[in-house]
């Protein structure tokens, strides 16, 4: 098969711990059809002490509204939980969709891994 007719990318995310925070690695496209493994990595399912998370989106190609809600659901469960979300590493053209909609505003984004974990 072609490598040109494969279509979109698909999502591809990992989590460790660094320090007590949990870091979901994120590779590809996030929309309505790939959004599912995201969703699965930031679910709060038990009550963890203070739930910590960091998206780090380095390798994220694109993002439609389906991924900027799988966001600000696991934004709102955490900070139910009285953990919290941070964004890492967005790439310009993701930041500017998280832009556009005030994402950006109600989640803490930052330039990298380093500075997220530090924040």
């Amino acid at each position: 098969m072609d490598d040109n007719a494969r279509g979109p990318e698909l999502l591809k995310v990992a989590s460790t711990a660094i320090d007590g925070i949990t870091v979901v690695t994120v590779t590809g496209e996030i929309d309505h059809t790939s959004a599912g493994p995201l969703i699965s990595a930031l679910e709060v399912s038990a009550p963890a002490d203070r739930p910590r998370v960091v998206v780090d989106m380095r390798h994220v190609t694109f993002m439609d509204s389906s991924g900027i809600n799988v966001l600000l659901t696991a934004h709102h469960a955490l900070t139910q939980a009285d953990g919290w979300l941070r964004l890492a590493g967005i790439t310009d053209s993701v930041l500017r969709t998280l832009q556009i909609v005030g994402v950006d505003t109600v989640i803490p984004c930052h330039t990298s891994l380093h500075e997220a974990l530090g924040a």
